[in-house]
């Protein structure tokens, strides 16, 4: 069955583990160091790109192939195009209001502001990748046919990859969750006092205190990222000699 969660996998990995690293830019900001939002439009525009096409062929082709898992469809291709877009709508963001965002006293605050309408979507997402996390311990979802390298070897003890695979979108979803508190205090945040009066809002930013729900949020997308990414490549590998031994 040919699907996706190689490429998606590298894209939704990659993503969020770049989110991470824009918020921290974003918080280190300084006008003598500014952060590079054209580099970050691109970055988010090209992945956002690789999960909107591949998560809507996904989530439009139901099922996917003849004789495949139409679960598929939903765990990998509907959570891909949310999330998908919600990348290339930042891009879009930061393409036409760079210059603003990096003008601004806080431009995490700026950021923040923008982002607020879309939380309840973000904590949608959420609750979807908690509910997968469920349906995948439940129903034993993820199990790889034993005919597929190093994954296969788990193939009698199935509950083993689905134990992995859902605590990987159930940390994930958690992060989702709480992400429209942790925008919600980056609205609220401002510059620290300076001792100077004439010291510079470069300075001022960087005094500024990371919330503690927007840095649970950035442990778990960070980690799970991380793992997203190293599980995508390995895909690369595993799938392929998957197609071969089956062929």
């Amino acid at each position: 069955m040919p699907t996706y969660n190689t490429i998606m996998s590298l894209a939704a990995g990659a993503g969020l583990v770049a989110l991470v690293m824009f918020a921290r830019d974003l918080m280190r900001h300084r006008a003598e160091d500014p952060i590079s939002t054209d580099g970050w439009a691109l970055t988010f525009g090209a992945l956002g790109t690789i999960l909107t096409v591949t998560g809507l062929h996904m989530s439009l082709t139901w099922p996917l192939a003849a004789g495949g898992f139409a679960f598929d469809n939903i765990i990998f291709g509907e959570t891909s195009l949310g999330f998908g877009v919600l990348m290339s709508a930042l891009a879009i963001l930061l393409w036409r209001r760079g210059e603003r965002i990096t003008d601004a006293p806080v431009p995490m605050r700026e950021v923040a502001r923008t982002a607020r309408p879309l939380s309840v979507f973000i904590a949608g997402l959420g609750l979807a990748l908690l509910g997968i996390m469920v349906a995948g311990i439940v129903h034993q979802l993820f199990a790889a046919p034993p005919q597929e390298p190093v994954s296969g070897v788990f193939a009698p003890w199935p509950l083993v990859e689905a134990a992995f695979m859902s605590l990987l979108f159930g940390l994930i979803g958690v992060g989702a969750v709480l992400a429209p508190f942790a925008i919600r205090s980056f609205t609220q945040i401002r510059p620290g006092a300076s001792s100077a009066s004439s010291a510079s809002s470069a300075s001022s930013a960087s005094t500024i205190t990371v919330p503690t729900v927007a840095r649970v949020v950035g442990v778990l997308w960070l980690v799970t990222g991380i793992v997203f990414v190293l599980f995508g490549a390995l895909n690369f590998y595993t799938h392929i000699g998957l197609v071969v031994n089956t062929m």
